[in-house]
């Protein structure tokens, strides 16, 4: 059975999921040439290549699924890695990063325990009694 034989529905269902999937992926590649620094721009391709990777998933997963092949998870397992493996280097680059612009003494992001102690009101003054 080729794609043609599909019925329609399921040829935009994958069209879609497919098309969204690429978009996605296009924004994350446009958010590496508008962001100024590495900590801006480490942030797009990490949270953009997973949605895209999943909705290309989806699509790849329909296809089969309607084909004679049948069902594949290498697709899936191909997901499930991008999605564990991709939040855990931007972690080890974010922490190398920081590593090595705190130890060159350069302007380096606020902390975030010390930006949310910043923002807490003082306490309230002790009574005299």
């Amino acid at each position: 059975m080729s794609a043609t034989d599909f019925p329609l529905w399921l040829q935009w269902l994958i069209a879609i999921f497919a098309l969204l999937g690429a978009a996605v992926a296009l924004l994350g590649s446009w958010g590496l040439l508008r962001l100024k620094t590495y900590y801006e721009r480490v942030h797009a391709p990490a949270i953009i290549a997973t949605m895209g990777c999943w909705l290309i998933m989806w699509a790849s997963t329909a296809f089969y699924l309607a084909s004679d092949t049948g069902p594949t998870f290498a697709t899936l397992l191909i997901a499930v890695f991008v999605a564990v493996t991709v939040p855990i280097s931007t972690i080890f680059l974010m922490r190398a990063a920081l590593f090595r612009d705190r130890r060159a003494h350069r302007a380096v992001p606020p902390s975030i325990s010390s930006t949310s102690l910043a923002r807490t009101p003082p306490p309230p003054p002790a009574k005299l009694s």
